[in-house]
C-alpha cells in the first residue's frame, strides 16, 4: 500500500542495491519518493532493480554508479541526483565496508578505505546537500551508523573508528542546522542478515564445521540478546519515521536498533 508522505520528493541512498539500502530504498519509495540508488553489482540486476520498484511503487528512480572512496564520483553523484530531480531532500548515507584483524595485523590500505567509505563519504554527501535543502528549508539527513558507533568490538578498529565518528558527525550535522527544517540522525543496527554478515556466518560455519544455522545462533547469542536479526524492513520503518512530522524534533540521535546489544 503506497502511502504519499513524500511525495515530490527525492531520497538518494548509497549502498542500496542490497541490504539494508536496498530495504530503506524501498520504504521510502513507498512513502512516494523517488529514489537514486547507489552500489556495486551486476549491471542488469541493477536496472532490473530499480526499473521493478519504479514500477511497483509508482515513483521514479535512478542509478548513480559512484564509487564512495572518491570525492569527485561523489560530487558527480550528487549533479546527477540535481540534474534528474532537482536536488536531493533524503539523503541516506549507508554504504559501507568491513575487514577483520588485529590493530597490529590490520593492512593500512584496508584502514584507510574503511574510514573513506563508511565516514568521509558521507561527510562528502553532506557538504553537497544541505545548501539545497536549506534553500527549501527542509531535508533529511539519515546515517546508517552501527551499533558499532556505540560499543567497540576486537578486530573492528577501522569500522568502530568511523562508526563512532559517525555518530559524531551526525550531533555536529544536528547542531549546525538545527535552526532549520533540516534534521540530521543516526540509526545504529545490530546484527542484520546483510552479504557483509553473512559472509561472518559463512566463515563460522566453515570453521567451527557446523550448519549455517548453528552459525547464526551462535553469532546472534555473542552479542545480540534478542537472538533475532534486525530486519532491513524494521530499519526502513525507523527511516520513514525519522522523515515524518514526527520526526522534526528528533535531531542529533543515535537510535540503536539492536535486539538489546548495546544495553547490555
Amino acid at each position: 500500500m503506497k502511502s504519499s508522505m513524500l511525495s515530490g520528493k527525492t531520497a538518494l541512498v548509497t549502498g542500496s542495491t542490497s541490504g539494508i539500502g536496498l530495504g530503506i530504498a524501498r520504504s521510502l519509495a513507498q512513502e512516494g519518493a523517488n529514489i537514486v540508488f547507489n552500489g556495486f553489482g551486476d549491471a542488469q540486476h541493477i536496472e532490473q532493480l530499480h526499473t521493478d520498484l519504479a514500477r511497483e511503487f509508482g515513483v521514479q528512480t535512478a542509478y548513480h554508479n559512484a564509487d564512495m572512496s572518491k570525492p569527485a564520483d561523489i560530487e558527480a553523484m550528487m549533479q546527477f541526483a540535481s540534474d534528474k530531480f532537482g536536488g536531493v531532500d533524503v539523503l541516506v548515507n549507508n554504504a559501507g565496508i568491513q575487514h577483520v584483524a588485529n590493530i597490529e595485523d590490520f593492512p593500512a590500505e584496508k584502514w584507510d578505505a574503511i574510514i573513506a567509505i563508511n565516514l568521509t563519504s558521507a561527510f562528502h554527501t553532506s557538504r553537497l546537500a544541505l545548501p539545497g535543502m536549506k534553500q527549501k528549508n527542509w531535508g533529511r539527513i539519515i546515517n546508517l551508523a552501527s551499533v558499532h558507533g556505540l560499543v567497540g568490538s576486537a578486530q573492528k578498529s577501522a569500522y568502530v573508528a568511523a562508526k563512532h565518528g559517525l555518530v559524531g558527525f551526525t550531533k555536529v550535522t544536528a547542531l549546525e542546522t538545527a535552526g532549520t527544517g533540516v534534521t540530521c540522525n543516526a540509526i545504529c543496527p545490530g546484527w542484520v542478515l546483510t552479504p557483509l554478515v553473512q559472509k561472518q556466518v559463512d566463515d563460522r560455519a566453515a570453521k567451527d564445521g557446523i550448519s549455517m544455522e548453528e552459525a547464526k545462533k551462535a553469532l546472534l547469542s555473542e552479542k545480540q540478546p534478542s537472538g533475532e536479526f534486525v530486519t532491513p524492513e524494521e530499519l526502513g520503518a525507523l527511516a520513514v519515521f525519522l522523515c515524518s512530522p514526527a520526526g522534526n524534533q528528533v535531531r542529533g540521535v543515535a537510535w540503536n536498533m539492536d535486539g538489546g546489544w548495546a544495553a547490555q
